[in-house]
């Protein structure tokens, strides 16, 4: 339903759900059989025929493969070294502190993936961000907007150092208007999801993803009229962020994460979506 299959999708076409039936619904006729054959179609808006589709239909109760899906979880439980400062441990302590209550917006790239993994998101239209689009820059003026429409609620952009450049100055706003969000850095000085391809699939060759240089995110964001934290440690994060809470002002948290840290699971290009590997599969 208004999928373009793409490769991140599904992995590669030629081997995608070999076994299924698929029916697409698209407002684009280009986008029929364009990455994947279909055995059927519907073209037109997906508000309209869903409505007419919920009609004819009887509510299905998929219990048991819910309970399945749970079971996998349980088998294969996403995981990352607990001992040091990584992305996924920043998540986790934010979804503790906040109890999940929190709006999330997101960058692009290792940022957006761990938000996705590791908050454990219990409400509807929490999680901002601009998917495949690959926007980099898009989470500092959707925090900004979220905390406008919804007063109430804590709301943190999670970006990396390189997606924060893109719209930091966006920190003024939220400092001119006094907009409480909390902006949180993961720094790795590099362009990390960029630099995981490379590292893997390319031969470590690292080409225009190193960011070490001498910009101090602290002192931009204090200048810009908020206040600053950085943060290397496992046991200075949450501390830190209760106080940010506390604080009800625009606040900056710099996390200092390894340049190397990876996003898993994943898939190799090229490959099928069942050929997925995490950092278990590498060390075999």
């Amino acid at each position: 339903m208004g999928a373009r299959f793409s490769d991140r999708v599904t992995g590669n076409a030629a081997r995608f759900a070999k076994n299924a039936k698929i029916i697409q619904f698209e407002v684009d006729p280009a986008e029929i059989n364009k990455n994947v054959d279909v055995d059927a179609r519907v073209i037109g808006d997906l508000k309209i025929i869903l409505r007419k589709m919920n009609a004819r239909l009887d509510p299905i109760d998929h219990k048991e493969w819910l309970e399945h899906i749970q079971k996998m979880k349980e088998a294969y439980p996403l995981s990352y070294h607990k001992d040091i400062l990584t992305g996924p441990g920043v998540i986790e302590t934010i979804d503790k502190v906040t109890d999940g209550g929190a709006i999330i917006t997101t960058e692009v790239g290792q940022n957006q993936m761990w938000a996705a993994q590791y908050y454990k998101y219990r409400s509807p239209r929490t999680l901002l961000t601009s998917g495949g689009l690959g926007t980099m820059g898009y989470g500092l003026g959707a925090a900004i907007g979220a905390k406008i429409g919804c007063p109430d609620k804590l709301v943190f952009n999670i970006a990396g150092d390189g997606c924060f450049r893109m719209n930091m100055n966006e920190i003024a706003t939220a400092t001119r208007y006094k907009i409480p969000v909390i902006q949180i850095i993961l720094n790795n000085h590099v362009l990390g999801m960029v630099r995981q391809w490379q590292g893997m699939f390319y031969g470590k060759r690292y080409s225009h993803t190193i960011l070490e240089d001498s910009v101090d995110f602290i002192k931009v964001a204090e200048g810009l009229g908020a206040k600053a934290f950085k943060v290397t440690k496992v046991e200075e994060l949450e501390p830190v962020l209760r106080e940010a809470i506390e604080l009800k002002e625009p606040v900056v948290i710099e996390c200092e994460i390894g340049c190397d840290d990876k996003v898993f699971p994943m898939v190799s290009p090229g490959a099928a979506i069942q050929d997925v590997f995490d950092e278990s599969d590498l060390e075999i």
